[in-house]
This record gives structure tokens, sequence and C-alpha cells, in this order.
């Protein structure tokens, strides 16, 4: 009677998963098998649907515990009492309280408390109290053996082998970050939680078959089971169907007007479509909650972006939900929705990191706390952490994990290394802990509790047990709301121009700049640092090699540039055909009809989608089966027998219409690499959508656009980078100021105040209290009236005084450091002061001091990272009479090149025989771009010796206009010493005969 079992959703403390659980409890003869994971629901939604898969009735519970010690045990009767146990659950978990000994009344559930000193006597008519197997003697001389009708026969299964306990023993020393010498016995299970046949129970029961008896009762009384193919999300939005399609409609009228003015007949088609598709298929309400978000979003001047397979949508696009034009982009329609879908299409919104909450708080005040939650997450133990922490366990040393780590083969390591990798092995995979997922928000037309405990995460919306897979198995679709710094910094780049000019900018509207001729002349050459994913190397390569400047090819570009299409060579194949039009003829005569399909991208698979034409059309699929197949190769497909069967009919179709093997191979090859990875093409144009906003900000208002780039973490370059654009685009970068700089960047005119907030060990509650004094009494007269109004530290006011922000008292650092240590002399901090009158403090004749010209600039590289006062080029010891720049690179192609650059990014692959190489990005020295290639002998006999400048000399790479310089030598230089005396000139002879490299 199996009352009490653990799967490894007890986290860091079961070592089954619940096919292991299921599969014994077949093999052994059980019929009932009751899920009582540790104070967790995780496994619950899946071991229902399993168990009755394999005729096993399946009971659902919970092991109420604090730490180790049980509580109680509780076993759900019905749906109902299985919301009672989760509730429970919630409460404490969400509260942080201890369980106390004695359950609350529940009137849907049985309660089994452990047979302890602390056991109530005084039970409910559902409550019991459970012996183990070894308490059975010992029930022989107690009272309660008198009282046979409320005991059942608790046997815990926690493991199934001997070396399932040990790895239960090393996972609990884990959990407690302790030796597994050291580890309590009271912090671990007993060794005989083992899955124990019927007979064996039978025969441990002898003396007390009612135990058995009672279990049995209990077990047949309790029935659970979720119906699987229908939804569970919240059913209506207005409170009616024919309200919520009724408001759909309006919407969609407005939007027309919106958008398009005059509504062209070809959209009004589409529309009547999808409208219908949308009401028939039942997904009103989904679109409903995900245009009244963006609708509070807009009122709340929040930016955002929609994008998904949703944004292929046109009532998507009518109702603001994205601002992707489906009949633009030739949108293909059966991606987004077709009469044999059954979830409806993906929305992902995207909102800067910093509002995005307050749009999820207003998602849980519009439709119940009760009733929606994030949706978890499982995080699992992997890879070389997981090595780590049993070898901290083992009481392995530092060097020895690190050794272990890197070790190859068995053979390489020592017997205890053995025994970590054999447990590596064991355990490697099993959850960990439950996290929360990146983005997802489910809604339930009943309370959350129905399916599943909830836990409360820092940021304080309850969360459910379970991940999106089971969500879906459930029939509640997720809501994804997403955080994205690239939003913050278009946000606040409207915020500033608004401030600086009074312009309200609708970035919305994109008719605008698509056709800008100065945002197209940007694109097409790549010049596009600061703009979202589009600034990265590679993507700045291939804007150039495609020469794209208008926005089907920057759709194009999005999907191209994904892991899938660029390591399966269709990247490199797409760029070839669409430079020769001879290679792209001859696509089209070897396979007509899958050219046909794919003619815009050149017979290339590029998109999602692509996926479903080619299954649709080419190999004959229905549209159904074509979406299992996709949907089959972009996550781990639940059903895998479905998807085995749709793969297995695509090549006999293919076969069928008489394709010969190598092509239909080679096309299911081009499916498998890229379709783990695509993207949907609306969920492209979206993107594209979102670089053309940051290209038209950068284009005619960079001050402010790059100083929001800064303010909100750069991207994917570090912040002097942008700092270094603005400069280039006329700004002047100034040090932090007491008195012009607030906690981040602004700007004024051309000038940009770098933040008090960036400068290293400052602490940002000081800078809050800087800029809040500064705000209620003015500017700072000097360093003795900042001192007098702020209470600092000299630890937190000395970064400020080196950094030069207080050079508008016109004394050196030196002179106000002395003042500073002066005035703390007694003191660990200062403290303000309200006078009356102005105290003249004292003055002293301070000696004259030793400078050197090159202290600004040490001290700014260690506050801030970077120098402002000087260029990194000024800094070197010796430089090298190298006068070619990025811009004489076009006229040097297949030459070889030697040049003065600044590195500024390196990115670390491996070619497809696992050698190392490199691609980096420099500054000449009038700060235009140069991009380089590290094949791996170059690598391997001239890496990368830190940060700083380097001579490069290497072949100057054309490739279809995209200039870069393959690397065959690079040597760092070293660079001035402030103890040094300077000896520092240009060398007018060529560097490379005095050259340790011996170039020449």
């Amino acid at each position: 009677m199996l009352l009490n079992c653990h799967t490894y959703y007890s986290y860091k403390f079961g070592t089954l998963s619940v096919q292991q659980l299921l599969d014994e409890a077949r093999q052994k003869g059980h019929q009932h098998v009751a899920l009582t994971d540790i104070n967790s629901t995780s496994a619950c939604i899946d071991f229902i649907r399993m168990a009755r898969e394999q005729q096993l009735e399946p009971v659902a519970g919970i092991d109420f515990r604090n730490g180790a010690a049980c509580c109680y045990i509780g076993l759900a009767r019905n749906p109902e009492g299985f919301r009672e146990l989760n509730e429970h659950l919630s409460v404490h978990a969400h509260a942080g309280m201890p369980f106390s000994n004695r359950a609350p009344e529940m009137n849907q559930a049985y309660i089994i408390y452990p047979w302890t000193a602390d056991t109530p006597q005084l039970l409910r008519e559902n409550e019991f109290v459970g012996i183990r197997p070894h308490q059975l003697v010992q029930l022989q001389f107690s009272p309660w053996r008198q009282r046979l009708s409320k005991l059942v026969l608790l046997a815990p299964v926690t493991f199934s082998c001997k070396k399932d306990f040990n790895a239960h023993r090393l996972l609990r020393a884990i959990n407690h970050n302790t030796l597994l010498s050291k580890l309590d016995v009271n912090e671990q299970a007993r060794e005989d939680e083992l899955m124990y046949t019927p007979e064996q129970l039978q025969e441990l029961c002898l003396p007390f078959p009612e135990l058995l008896e009672n279990s049995r009762r209990i077990l047949n009384d309790c029935n659970i089971h979720f119906e699987q193919g229908i939804t569970r999300n919240k059913k209506t939005f207005t409170g009616s169907h024919a309200e919520d399609f009724e408001l759909i409609q309006q919407e969609c009228v407005r939007g027309m007007k919106y958008r398009y003015g005059i509504t062209p007949p070809n959209v009004l088609e589409r529309v009547q479509k999808e409208l219908y598709l949308i009401r028939d298929l039942g997904f009103c309400t989904y679109f409903l909650i995900n245009w009244d978000m963006v609708n509070y979003a807009r009122s709340k001047n929040y930016f955002y972006v929609g994008r998904g397979s949703g944004a292929n949508s046109m009532v998507a696009y009518l109702l603001r939900i994205t601002d992707v034009d489906p009949i633009e982009l030739d949108l293909y329609f059966e991606r987004f929705i077709n009469p044999y879908r059954t979830t409806p299409p993906d929305f992902d919104i995207d909102f800067s990191s910093y509002e995005r909450n307050d749009v999820t708080k207003y998602i849980f005040d519009r439709h119940g706390w009760d009733k929606t939650a994030l949706v978890g997450a499982y995080n699992t133990f992997q890879g070389r952490a997981v090595i780590r922490e049993l070898g901290k366990v083992f009481g392995l040393t530092n060097d020895d994990i690190n050794r272990l780590q890197d070790a190859r083969e068995l053979h390489q390591v020592d017997e205890m290394g053995r025994l970590v990798m054999r447990y590596y092995e064991h355990i490697k995979g099993f959850p960990s802990h439950l996290s929360v997922h990146s983005s997802g928000i489910i809604i339930s037309d009943a309370p959350m509790n129905c399916y599943s405990a909830t836990m409360l995460p820092p940021k304080g919306f309850p969360t459910v047990h379970f991940s999106m897979l089971e969500a879906e198995d459930m029939g509640l679709n997720k809501f994804d709301v997403l955080g994205q710094r690239g939003l913050g910094k278009i946000k606040d780049s409207i915020d500033m121009v608004y401030a600086a000019t009074g312009t309200h900018l609708d970035l919305h509207d994109i008719k605008q700049y698509k056709d800008d001729p100065e945002i197209k002349r940007q694109l097409k050459s790549g010049e596009a640092i600061g703009c979202f994913y589009i600034e990265s190397p590679a993507m700045r390569m291939l804007l150039t090699k495609l020469r794209a400047d208008d926005y089907l090819r920057l759709v194009a570009a999005s999907s191209i540039i994904r892991p899938g299409v660029s390591e399966s060579g269709m990247m490199h194949e797409y760029i070839l055909r669409f430079h020769d039009e001879a290679r792209r003829e001859k696509a089209r005569k070897e396979l007509p009809e899958l050219y046909q399909i794919l003619e815009e991208t050149y017979g290339v698979m590029v998109y999602q989608e692509d996926v479903i034409k080619v299954a649709h059309y080419f190999a004959g699929l229905t549209l159904s089966e074509a979406d299992i197949l996709r949907r089959g190769m972009s996550w781990k497909y639940r059903e895998r027998t479905r998807f085995d069967l749709v793969k297995e009919k695509f090549f006999s179709n293919c076969r069928e219409k008489g394709y010969a093997e190598s092509t239909i191979n080679g096309i299911w090859r081009q499916i498998e690499s890229f379709a783990n990875y695509a993207f949907a093409k609306g969920h492209s144009a979206s993107y594209a959508v979102e670089s053309y906003q940051a290209l038209y900000l950068k284009t005619y208002y960079p001050l402010q656009y790059m100083t929001a780039t800064v303010n909100n973490g750069g991207g994917f370059y570090r912040k002097e980078v942008y700092l270094h654009e603005a400069k280039k685009q006329g700004g002047i970068i100034q040090l932090p100021c007491i008195n012009n700089s607030e906690g981040l960047c602004r700007t004024d005119g051309k000038n940009i105040f770098i933040g008090l907030g960036f400068i290293d060990s400052v602490e940002w509650q000081t800078v809050l209290q800087i800029v809040k004094e500064r705000e209620r009494g003015g500017p700072y007269k000097d360093l003795r009236d900042f001192m007098k109004r702020v209470s600092i530290t000299v630890e937190q006011l000395r970064p400020f005084i080196r950094i030069g922000a207080f050079r508008f008292t016109g004394q050196s650092k030196k002179a106000l450091l002395w003042d500073a240590h002066f005035m703390l002399s007694e003191h660990k901090r200062t403290t303000p002061e309200a006078n009356l009158f102005e105290v003249e403090a004292q003055q002293f004749q301070l000696p004259q001091f030793w400078s050197h010209e090159l202290e600004d600039a040490y001290d700014e590289l260690e506050l801030l990272g970077f120098t402002v006062s000087c260029t990194p080029f000024d800094l070197l010891e010796e430089i090298p009479d190298l006068p070619l720049r990025a811009k004489d690179l076009a006229a040097n192609h297949r030459r070889e090149v030697t040049m003065l650059l600044y590195h500024i990014n390196t990115k670390h692959t491996s070619t497809s025989g696992g050698e190392r190489m490199y691609f980096a990005t420099w500054f000449d020295e009038d700060g235009n771009w140069v991009d380089s290639v590290h094949f791996p002998p170059s690598a391997k006999a001239f890496p990368f010796r830190g940060p700083g400048c380097y001579v490069v000399k290497g072949i100057a790479v054309n490739d279809y206009g995209f200039m870069s310089i393959e690397v065959r030598e690079m040597h760092r230089l070293p660079t001035r010493s402030i103890e040094a005396g300077s000896t520092r000139l240009r060398n007018t002879l060529s560097y490379y005969q005095q050259s340790p490299l011996g170039l020449s």
C-alpha cells in the first residue's frame, strides 16, 4: 500500500523519476500509487497523466515537512481535496512559516501523521497515524494497539537501490553545504525506504492486518483525474463569448484607422478571415487579454514590442499588440493560425526591464491573484557544477576539483575522482530546485490551487510548481511578458528627446523610418552600434554582405543569423545565391517544386514556417501534421510517438512523389539543422521593427540614444564603446561632476555627463543622497560645503575626488584629498549641519604637490574602466609609425596590412575540428571600426594578452563589401608608467625593423 512515494521533485531528497516510480510499481504488482513529494506538487500533473496511461490508479498528495522532519502527509480524495492541500502549502510557502504538528481541518483530504512522541491523540475522522515497517515491533507494546482503526501502514518510497540511497545522501549533503561525513542522520531518509511488493507488505502486517485494510480503504477512496485536451484558460474577457467577439471587432475597426486611414480591400478580407477563425477556435479571450495588456502599457507611456508567431496576425497588428504588418511581409497565414490548431499563437511582449513588473502586477490585479500565476521552471544538476558540488561534499580540495573537471578520461583520475564521476553520471539531470520561467504567466478560469501549490519568489508574484510543458498539458496557455534592456534605452531616449525638444515621438508608426535614406545607408553599411541585436559583429557583417537597406532583407537577416541556419551552411548559401543569379537559377532547375515554395529566400529555409510550407506543399502532409513536425523540432516534444509517425510519413510521401533519396535526406537535414533555432517570420519582423526604431533614434537623436544605451547597461559591447560612438556623433564626454551629474548619465546640449553611479566602489545610496541634497539646497560651493551637507565616509569621498567630480572648485585632486582627510581625521563620517550663518572654515597653506600627466588617465581607468581625458593610444610607451587606417582597407584587398589598433571585443569559437579561433573588434586611431579573424594557427601562436593597444598584421579581405583582417601576427604594446620618466615619441622608423616578432 504505497501511501508515501517520493520522486526527485522532492528536491535534493528523492532519487526516482516519475517514470521510474511507476515502472517499479507496475512491475511489483501495485494497483494504487500515492505521490507525496516533499513540499512540492511539481510532478503531480505528469504523474496523474502517466499513471492512467499505464493502467495504474494515481493518488495525489503532499508530504508536509519542516526541513527533513515530517509533520504529516496529505492525500487528496478528489480534485477538491487536491486544492485544499495546495492552498495549505501555498499559504505557508508565501509566508515562510513552518508547519505545526497538527494539520488544519480539511474536508476532502486524508491526513496521515507519523508515529512519534508528538503524534496528536485526538484525531478527526479523516486523520490517521502511519506506522513505519520498523515500528511494527514497538506497536505490540503501545496503547495505539487498541486504536487499530486509526492506524495505516506507512512504507515510504524514496529510492530503488543502494546506489540511489548513496545518491540521496550526497544530495542531502549538497543541500546543507556540508561534508558527507558530517551529514546529520536526522537530515536523511532511512535506508529501508525502498518499494515493497504487496506480498511483502502483507507479511509485514500479519500481526496487524487492519493497517493494510485501512490503507487500502483510503487509497480506494481517492480518485483524481484531469481530463486531457480541454482548455482551462480564462473563458471570457468581458463575461460572454458574444461580447468578446463584438469587442475584438470594434477594436479592429479602430485599429484600421490608425494603421491605414482608408482600409485596403485585401486588409478587410484578411481581417474577416482571421476574426472568424479566432472566434471558432475559441481564442478571442487570449487576444483580448494581450490587447488589454498593451493598452495599459500605452496608458502608462511604456514602450513595448510584440513578437512571436502571433505577429503573423492582421488582428494583432490592428489591436496594436505588434507593429508587424502581415500583408506587407506576406506572412504565412497558417503559421499564425489554421483550423487544426488547438493552442493559440504565441505572443512574446517585451517591455523595458524596469516597467515589466508593473505590467505583470496589472495582469494579476486585472484577472485575480488566485487565478493568475507565473509559470515555474526546473533548474537541473548539469555539467561542471555537479562535479564541483560532489567534490565539495567528498572533501576534495579546489585544485583537485579543477583537475577532475578538466579530466577527459576516467583513467586520468584517482579512486576518489572515479567515485565522484560515477555519482555525477547518476544525478546529472536531476532537478535541483524550482525556479521561475523567464516570462510565462498563466490565467485560469478556476483558482490556480486546483492544479498546483504556488511559491512566492522575491518579486512577489505567485508561481506554480510546474513548467510550461505541464501547463500546456493542462490546457493553460501562457502569456509571455518579457523584460528587455533594448526597450529601456528606446523609452529613455524618447523621454530625453521630449525633455530637450518638447517633441513626442510615436515610434509605433513605423512608416516614417522604413524608407528614410539615411537609415537605409547606415543599415546597408552595418553602422548599427547600439541598435539592438544588429550591432553584433556577426550581424554587421551579414547586413553589409546582403546590402540590407530594406525591411525585407533585415527581416531575413534576423533569422539567417540564428545558430541553426548559420551552422548548417545555409546562411552562406543564401548569401551566395543573393549575389549570384546563375546560382539561383541552378537551384531552381535542380528542384523547382522546393524553389517555388521558398522563392522569396532563394530556395533556402530561413523561417520556422518554412518547415510547415515544405512539409505541407512539398511532402504532402496535412497542416496539422506539418505543425507537429515544426513543434517537435522546436522543443522537447511530449508526444514523440506522434512526431515519429509524422516524420515517417514525410519520407514515405516524398518517395511516392518520386524524389531521389539523396534529395529527401538533404531537405530533412536542412529542416533538422535549423528548426530548433529559427524564428517565425513574424518574430524576425518584430525584431527588425525594433532595430529600425533604434536606428531612427541613433540617426536623428544620437546623443540622447547613446546616453540611454549606456544607462541601460550597454549591449553587445562595454559602456566605453557607446560613449565613443556618442563622441563621434559630436558629443562632448564629461567626467562625473558633483554639481552636474545625476546617478546615471545625462545630456546637456552636446555635453554628456557621466553618472555618479558609474564610479567604481561608490555606493548607490551615497549617490542618491548627493543628488537629493543638491536638489534641495542648490549646487555645492566647494568641498567643505559638500561635507557639511552630505553624510559620507572618507572611503566614499575619495573616489569622487580622484575622478575629478570636484574640479569646479579649481583645486587639485591632492589638495582636495588633503583637505578631506584633515576634516575627517577624527570622525568616520561627516555629519550634515544646518547653520543659520555661514562660518568661514580654517584655511591652510599647502605645499606644491608633485603630479604626472598620466595620473588622471589611470584614475579614470581604475574608477570608470576607460579613459575620458585621453585616448588609449596616448597611454602607449611608444607609438609605431603605422599610417594605415580602417578607411584604407578597401583599397588593400588581399594585400598584407599592418595596423595600430585598440582592442574592443573578442568572440571565441571553435572550428568543426574542435580547434579554437577568434573574431575580434577594434578601433583605429581615427576611432573607426576594424574587424579581424584569427584562425587556429594565429590564435594559438598569438593569443590575446589582455586589454590595450596591439600592432596587428594580416591580410585585408573584402567579403561582399565587409572588410576584415585575417590576422597572421599581433603584439600587445606596453603602456607608459607613472614611475618612469617619459621618453615617449612616435617612431618614424619602420616599427618592425626593431620588432621582437621579426616582421618586415
